[in-house]
């Protein structure tokens, strides 16, 4: 693979502080700049910017893939294979709520993967995931 760009995405949250706190504590992401509005985070190499926006009752929307009901939309990051397992450990240990358990998906197939899925506090989907073989990560 080539060497891959950071990106940048920003998210809305309905509350700054508890926020801030999830992605500094239980994600371990360090933080960087920041004002009474936004903060921005070193999420695993790229920039991760949580901004404040009043809470939405919008519906959330899931995709069935594999058996399960996947978020949309979602985001996250392909970490390598060792550091998935101990990542999702670290995340059991803090009590962390899966909406999709990690487990394995497409087992045995093209693009197998380990895969798992939580909300943060204001209910953005994370999406993190690892592949034994990370060349299969757009193999169809």
């Amino acid at each position: 693979m080539t060497k891959v760009q950071p990106f940048h995405i920003a998210i809305p949250v309905h509350n700054l502080a508890e926020c801030r706190k999830f992605y500094n504590t239980v994600l371990e992401c360090e933080e960087g700049r920041s004002s009474d509005h936004w903060v921005d985070f070193n999420f695993f190499g790229h920039q991760l910017v949580i901004h404040f926006k009043p809470k939405s009752e919008e519906k959330s929307h899931t995709n069935a893939v594999d058996g399960k009901s996947v978020p949309v939309p979602h985001y996250g990051v392909v970490l390598e294979w060792n550091t998935f397992q101990d990542f999702s450990s670290k995340l059991k240990s803090k009590n962390v709520e899966f909406i999709i358990e990690p487990y394995i998906r497409f087992e045995g197939e093209i693009g197998e993967q380990a895969t798992m899925f939580f909300l943060d506090p204001a209910g953005n989907a994370l999406e993190f995931k690892a592949f034994k073989d990370v060349n299969q990560l757009f193999a169809k």
